[in-house]
């Protein structure tokens, strides 16, 4: 049986990885959405919560921060982390 989730406590990517989850990432305004593993994103913006996710993205195409929703979801197509740079940009590929 599974373990049972305390009352209140955070839903953190670590935790998100764990259940097998996928993160998508969504801008409204270019109605865009990219999947990435919740490990690799924790990579780059820290364990945060999945609400927090939205807070510190930004839209590839059209550079706003506004219109950013995130979710998390079961197996899907997602991005895969490349490399990181030292100007500290982040190359993501599609798989």
């Amino acid at each position: 049986m599974p373990e049972q989730w305390p009352r209140g406590a955070a839903w953190t990517l670590t935790h998100a990885h764990d259940a097998g989850r996928v993160a998508g990432i969504r801008c409204a305004r270019c109605n865009v959405t990219r999947y990435y593993k919740p490990l690799e994103l924790r990579e780059v913006i820290g364990n945060v919560t999945i609400d927090e996710v939205r807070d510190k993205v930004r839209c590839q195409q059209c550079k706003s921060r506004e219109w950013m929703s995130a979710q998390l979801w079961h197996t899907i197509r997602f991005r895969r982390l490349v490399e990181i740079r030292w100007e500290k940009r982040v190359v993501w590929r599609d798989e």
